[in-house]
């Protein structure tokens, strides 16, 4: 039998595989609360042993993109109710990534009294797509004050409350892809002259904070972390300290004793290759459960399971148009390709309507 589809633990969490369904943003959450179609979407993929929902705001400062869901208010928590008890109808587990996307956004999504907001006053490349004006540029952050920082902290400690009361199994807190997290790592984007800026001990004294004081809320086995070290998500990129940057952020938050790291390696999509020193001192680093992601197959997966590199393997694109995707993979269906033009748009096009193999 191979591994892949065995029953593990996660934590304290019995797991009925470990396909794990990785966190992708689909922009479906009208006035960012999401709503039946969410939930039938996670419903049909809960053939997944866990599934980590798209990024989803602890606080409306965060919600850069258009339509993304929050879980910071009453009627974006009883939304997603309905979600968490779909998905455990199916005897699937179900985690909630809080993305706060810092300055990756703009005001144009941000309902009216939020701001775009990051460590430091330094614009991003790129630009952000508006349901109003269409592709904007990145505008320039406020630079976060000490009370911004303590108060956002404090938003993803009440996320995570909320995210327990919608009947979620745990938390992961976003720290990839150039968002609000990630930003506090990279000197590029933070180059502050407190204690949160300037060396590693600095630069990682956020995200730490964070995940410290949420799994103090909710509990360290309900508390994981996404990393993308050697990442080129908006506009960040390796730099010198990359390596010795994430190994003391594993070390530290293995200290905290958070129930998994989830490290994605985004090179299939023409990012850099992760370090593979960088991945065995995470490994070594963190004595948690370990979640690797980035490009896999089957395959793949069943090899790094099966010489423990992984404890668990997430796939995001297969999902997509594969809602049954572990029968396709157990039985050798050829998967079906998704539909690029639909992965943000309203609706149930490219969402719902993707066939099951029987």
């Amino acid at each position: 039998m191979n591994s892949l589809y065995q029953k593990t633990k996660l934590g304290n969490l019995e797991l009925k595989n470990r396909v794990v369904m990785a966190p992708m943003t689909r922009s479906r959450s009208i006035n960012n609360i999401p709503g039946d179609l969410v939930a039938t979407y996670y419903e049909q993929r809960s053939e997944a042993g866990l599934i980590i929902t798209e990024g989803t705001s602890p606080s409306p400062n965060g919600l850069g993109y258009a339509r993304i869901p929050g879980i910071f208010s009453k009627e974006q928590t009883a939304g997603w109710k309905k979600v968490t008890e779909k998905v455990h109808n199916k005897g699937s587990k179900i985690f909630v990534q809080l993305m706060h996307t810092g300055r990756i956004g703009h005001e144009l999504n941000l309902p009216k009294s939020a701001k775009v907001m990051g460590p430091s006053a330094i614009m991003a490349k790129g630009k952000m797509w508006t349901d109003s004006d269409g592709m904007l540029d990145h505008p320039t952050p406020l630079e976060m004050s000490k009370e911004e920082i303590l108060s956002t902290i404090e938003e993803f400690v009440n996320a995570s409350k909320n995210a327990i009361a919608a009947g979620f199994d745990g938390v992961e807190l976003h720290a990839a892809n150039g968002y609000l997290l990630e930003q506090f790592l990279h000197p590029s984007a933070n180059q502050r002259t407190d204690e949160y800026g300037g060396s590693i001990e600095n630069r990682i004294r956020f995200i730490l904070e964070v995940s410290k004081a949420v799994s103090e809320a909710i509990g360290k086995e309900k508390t994981g972390i996404r990393l993308s070290p050697y990442g080129a998500f908006n506009d960040l990129f390796p730099f010198p300290e990359t390596h010795d940057e994430y190994s003391l952020l594993a070390e530290k938050l293995n200290q905290i004793g958070l129930v998994y790291i989830h490290l994605v390696d985004h090179s299939s999509m023409g990012a850099p290759i992760v370090e593979p020193k960088t991945v065995s001192a995470i490994r070594n680093n963190f004595k948690g459960t370990l979640i690797l992601s980035g490009g896999y197959d089957a395959i793949r997966a069943e090899k790094d399971l099966s010489s423990v590199n992984a404890d668990l393997v997430a796939f995001g694109k297969p999902f997509l148009a594969n809602p049954d995707l572990v029968t396709k993979f157990q039985k050798n269906i050829p998967l079906a390709n998704f539909d690029e033009t639909t992965l943000y748009t309203p609706g149930e096009k490219g969402y719902t309507d993707y066939p099951f193999s029987s």
